[in-house]
């Protein structure tokens, strides 16, 4: 169930509702009681602030391997968008959002993708486009249609993004989770680094988007509401050592309020990278996160490029709102 009384929605823009799922090749509610109770919940929200907008976002990293089935056929296509299309019109929301994790590529474990899903993805959008414009023009209003991308080239070697874009009032740049496979990185660096070499970080994913024809003011910055945890091999001294095991991560509230309050935990900055990491010396516990720093630059950024704007994943890790405060006071 979403506890609506603990969203800020004054401070928000938009809002997707994550995840809604593929069954037999169709948009599909895993609970539609509860999710009907939750779409009905957040609409209320528009009570504060009217002119928030709802979305459903279908697929995630999870149920992403359904995509390349339902969208494989111009007949599938069509029945997809229309299944997807029927949910916002039966609950009134305000557009689709698509997480299509990742096109082309295997991702999680026993997802299907096939080489066609290059091309199938923009025409995913394209009919998408087409259903929800036709039923704008039944009810007047105005639906938006957004995705989220992995912030990489490698994203843009299995897409035709600068086609897509076309169709799309968003894209959602995931600039977070970037792995440094064994060695301890920003997992959502603005810049790179100047310690350790690594081509991810939001600053090469804006470029790279553009380069495919994506315009900034489409784009929109992600931003990490939670830390990657590891603990470092004996003898690290922090940032670019060796990755002895992972850990859970962890939300920023339990970062700010409980995690930096124990002994031996550090804030250090990679003025570089424009990000922030934490090192414990005895414990040789790091965790890579966007603390209120590190967001006032990626804020700074967004508006120094004429993004669209920032979104974050996901609202539940910072529930106190410490880097919404910091991202509504950069970009209101």
């Amino acid at each position: 169930m979403v506890k609506t009384n603990l969203i800020q929605a004054r401070k928000l823009t938009h809002i997707n509702y994550a995840f809604v799922d593929i069954k037999d090749n169709r948009a599909w509610l895993h609970r539609e009681a509860t999710d009907t109770l939750n779409f009905r919940h957040l609409i209320l929200l528009k009570n504060d602030n009217p002119s928030l907008k709802v979305l459903i976002s279908i697929g995630g990293w999870t149920w992403s391997g359904r995509f390349s089935d339902a969208v494989l056929t111009d007949t599938s296509r069509q029945r997809f968008a229309a299944s997807a299309v029927s949910i916002i019109k039966k609950f009134d929301l305000d557009g689709i959002d698509i997480d299509w994790e990742y096109p082309g590529q295997p991702g999680y474990e026993g997802n299907v993708y096939r080489p066609e899903d290059k091309e199938n993805y923009t025409l995913l959008f394209k009919q998408l486009r087409l259903q929800m414009d036709s039923l704008g023009q039944q009810t007047g209003k105005k639906y938006l249609l957004t995705t989220a991308v992995g912030a990489s080239k490698s994203y843009l070697d299995h897409t035709n993004m600068g086609d897509a874009q076309q169709y799309l009032d968003f894209v959602n740049l995931m600039t977070y989770d970037y792995s440094g496979d064994k060695i301890a990185t920003h997992h959502t660096g603005l810049y790179a680094s100047k310690v350790y070499k690594a081509g991810k970080n939001a600053d090469n994913a804006v470029t790279v988007f553009k380069a495919a024809g994506v315009p900034a003011n489409k784009m929109v910055m992600g931003i990490a509401f939670y830390g990657h945890s590891v603990v470092l091999t004996k003898g690290a001294k922090g940032l670019g050592d060796s990755i002895a095991t992972y850990s859970k991560g962890l939300g920023y509230t339990a970062i700010k309020d409980s995690i930096l309050k124990l002994p031996g935990f550090k804030v250090y900055h990679d003025r570089a990278a424009k990000a922030d990491y934490i090192f414990n010396k005895q414990t040789l516990q790091f965790i890579s996160f966007d603390d209120e720093w590190s967001v006032k630059q990626k804020c700074k950024y967004v508006k120094r490029e004429k993004m669209a704007g920032a979104m974050f994943w996901e609202y539940d890790s910072d529930l106190k709102g410490y880097l919404l405060d910091e991202i509504n006071d950069m970009l209101k």
